[in-house]
């Protein structure tokens, strides 16, 4: 089971259930994402690396959309952020980060 995606078209799940997902720990699937960007001289290629799971204990992966999350958010009904609804792909901002 892909708990973000289960957790992401179910809204009205029980305080038990999120308990249990929360227990089979997050997600971290290896994802294909990249990014070119625009430099002065070059442009610049980004390839997700799945080491970023070991330095953000809270990111979760979603390999169906092939997006990150914030695992917490997800599980503990977190705002309405790209974090929780949309995903993120590139390098973006979370209060758990700082």
């Amino acid at each position: 089971m892909n708990s973000v995606d289960f957790l992401l078209t179910n809204k009205d799940i029980t305080y038990e259930i999120r308990t249990e997902i929360k227990l089979l720990e997050r997600p971290i699937p290896d994802l294909i994402i990249s990014k070119t960007d625009v430099g002065k001289s070059r442009n610049y290629s980004r390839n997700f690396n799945s080491s970023v799971y070991d330095r953000f204990k809270w990111l979760c992966g979603c390999p169906k959309r092939n997006k990150l999350f914030c695992f917490i958010c997800l599980v503990m009904g977190g705002n309405q952020s790209a974090w929780t609804q949309e995903g993120c792909v590139g390098k973006g901002r979370h209060k758990a980060t700082a």
